[in-house]
């Protein structure tokens, strides 16, 4: 079986990149995060312009009709270019799910915006004190009129930005359902958080917000993909950070000659080589299989493992390799160690992820 790229991916792949780095330059990046939103619009129109923000959104939502895998393939090329645009909170978070779950209605009302690059959407799965986005302590109740939804969430990406945040909420017969929150409506407080990559998030307050259900969701369903779109954008980030570190080593003398011939640091080089193979051989094993209707739990728990516990080792290795210019703010490659970081913890760190990993083996039923 051929698991290789379509002459198609390749290309939406190579567009992606090269919008990007016409874009996200150094200057670029130090203006948006001396900003207070921290968001690239010039980036993100010009997403929007080449048709990319549509990607995995059917063709009679605006969309292109691809899926998964090439949404991945654009996730890729966001973490490769550590570029601060919202495409995972509102393709990942939101729109897939609204897509998926979506009344004609709702569908109608959010998803055209979407792939023009209108609409900003994102998902609340995370809770204080909380590591199962699937356990919610927030809960919604229906009144005469409409659901009210009550909690705190935290860590909500691109909340200041969005027109409607993705809230999991338990209901009282203890199932829990999704509902679309409009962020600055009556009920809701945001207060704001920085995250470890300097991305804006935020703290969302809900007293009684109202709430929108997206009938049948599944909060699974919207973590599994969550999980492989980091595991996607790590890959670039991760890359990267790689190829810097050969470039550095490679023209970076000591001793008449370049660091890179060393012993030490190429067994560095190639420890690190490894780790990225291994992330993106299990990110697009996930991938693959959910782009394909098939059952991923594990694999997408293997994959963000690997995306956490590997990216630790090979950005900690670029650092060491590049020695005091690694650490230098003026130098890019800060940027892909505190970009790792932000993503080995999303969602749950690789400890996280065997957790769910055992769960899910520990369910299955033995063979024969």
């Amino acid at each position: 079986m051929d698991f290789s790229f379509t002459p198609e991916q390749e290309a939406l792949r190579e567009l992606a990149r090269r919008i990007l780095e016409d874009h996200v330059t150094a200057a670029r990046l130090k203006a948006v995060e001396a900003a207070p939103d921290g968001f690239d619009r010039a980036a993100w129109h010009a997403l929007a312009e080449a048709r990319l923000l549509g990607v995995a959104l059917p063709e009679d939502d605006g969309g292109s009709g691809l899926g998964v895998l090439e949404l991945c393939l654009l996730l890729e090329q966001v973490g490769r270019a550590v570029a601060p645009v919202p495409v995972f909170p509102t393709l990942v978070l939101g729109a897939l799910a609204i897509a998926e779950f979506g009344t004609a209605e709702q569908r109608r009302r959010w998803l055209p915006g979407v792939a023009t690059g209108e609409v900003v959407l994102t998902a609340a799965l995370v809770e204080p004190g909380a590591d199962d986005p699937g356990m919610p302590a927030a809960a919604a109740a229906r009144d005469a009129a409409s659901w009210r939804v009550d909690g705190v969430k935290t860590c909500v990406p691109a909340a200041q930005l969005a027109a409607r945040v993705l809230v999991p909420a338990r209901l009282a017969d203890g199932s829990v359902g999704i509902f679309l929150v409009d962020p600055r409506g009556r009920g809701c407080t945001l207060e704001r958080q920085v995250a470890t990559n300097r991305e804006p998030q935020a703290r969302l307050v809900l007293d009684g917000a109202p709430g929108d259900v997206l009938p049948g969701a599944n909060v699974g369903w919207l973590v599994e993909r969550a999980l492989v779109g980091l595991a996607a954008m790590q890959l670039g980030v991760t890359e990267r950070a790689l190829r810097l570190t050969a470039e550095y080593t490679a023209r970076r003398e000591q001793f008449d000659r370049p660091i890179a011939s060393f012993q030490a640091v190429h067994q560095r080089a190639a420890d690190a080589y490894i780790d990225v193979e291994a992330i993106r051989l299990t990110t697009w094993q996930a991938a693959w299989r959910l782009a394909a209707g098939l059952p991923a739990t594990a694999e997408v728990a293997v994959a963000k493992f690997w995306a956490s516990e590997a990216a630790h080792r090979v950005v900690y290795a670029a650092q060491h390799l590049h020695g005091g210019i690694g650490v230098d703010i003026d130098y890019p490659l800060h940027r892909y160690y505190l970009w790792a970081k932000q993503i080995e913890l999303t969602l749950g760190s690789g400890t996280r992820q065997l957790v769910r990993l055992g769960a899910e083996l520990a369910a299955r039923p033995p063979d024969g």
